[in-house]
């Protein structure tokens, strides 16, 4: 007998980029990413964030939307192996899993109130999309869930960022507040790890705005912002 435990969200992400193509690969990795979490009707309650602010950084627990399966594979194909060598699923971070669950620790940034929305938790640093469904808050206990002795298996830090590059005028198309944001989306290296063509145009969009950019060796260049 196959037991099922329905859960529906509390709340949706609201944020600055609408693609799966940008979204850094990990939280934390762009802390000046703001992002809003906008709660259902019904979860609107003040009551429910009360003593919250007492905490820098919560646990997001949600839903990759964009990339439910019916079919379930053991195996993946991690974008960090170059996409040809299969790991187990329980060993990756790959969206496509049983329940299709994420987890990302955020920075609390500020609680604002909306007469109409209520609450709206402000965060940095979130690599979820816009839009995306979160299930559960909780808050992040540095003396509970760090842990610097652990290990990163396959998928270590390598630390590598690129040099940012904008063409004259394409900059100051992007408002001032989203700037270093977007700068810090671009120094990651949005493309998939195994895509390397210095001729290639690459287009993402980014608050609105329709970003495109090449790549080359260790310099991106902004050519556009539409």
């Amino acid at each position: 007998m196959t037991e099922e435990y329905p859960i529906r969200p509390i709340a949706h992400l609201r944020g600055d980029l609408p693609d799966k193509f940008g979204v850094p690969r990990q939280a934390g990795i762009v802390e000046a990413l703001e992002s809003r979490i906008v709660f259902t009707p019904e979860y609107r309650n003040p009551d429910a964030l009360r003593g919250i602010e007492g905490f820098s950084h919560l646990w997001l627990i949600w839903q990759f939307s964009r990339a439910l399966r019916t079919e379930y594979s053991p195996t993946v194909r991690p974008p960090r192996l170059g996409g040809n060598e299969r790991m187990g699923v329980f060993a990756t971070r790959s969206p496509f899993r049983p329940n299709s669950l994420g987890l990302s620790c955020v920075r609390l940034l500020r609680v604002e109130r909306d007469e109409k929305l209520g609450p709206i938790l402000v965060v940095g640093g979130a690599d979820l999309l816009d839009g995306t469904p979160i299930f559960d808050i909780k808050p992040y206990l540095p003396y509970a869930d760090s842990r610097p002795e652990a290990l990163s298996g396959f998928a270590p830090d390598s630390g590598r960022t690129l040099r940012v590059i904008f063409l004259p005028g394409t900059e100051e198309a992007v408002p001032e507040e989203k700037r270093e944001a977007l700068r810090g989306v671009l120094a990651n290296d949005p493309r998939p790890r195994y895509q390397d063509d210095p001729a290639r145009v690459y287009g993402l969009s980014f608050a609105g705005k329709n970003v495109k950019f090449r790549v080359e060796g260790e310099t991106l260049t902004v050519l556009a912002v539409e």
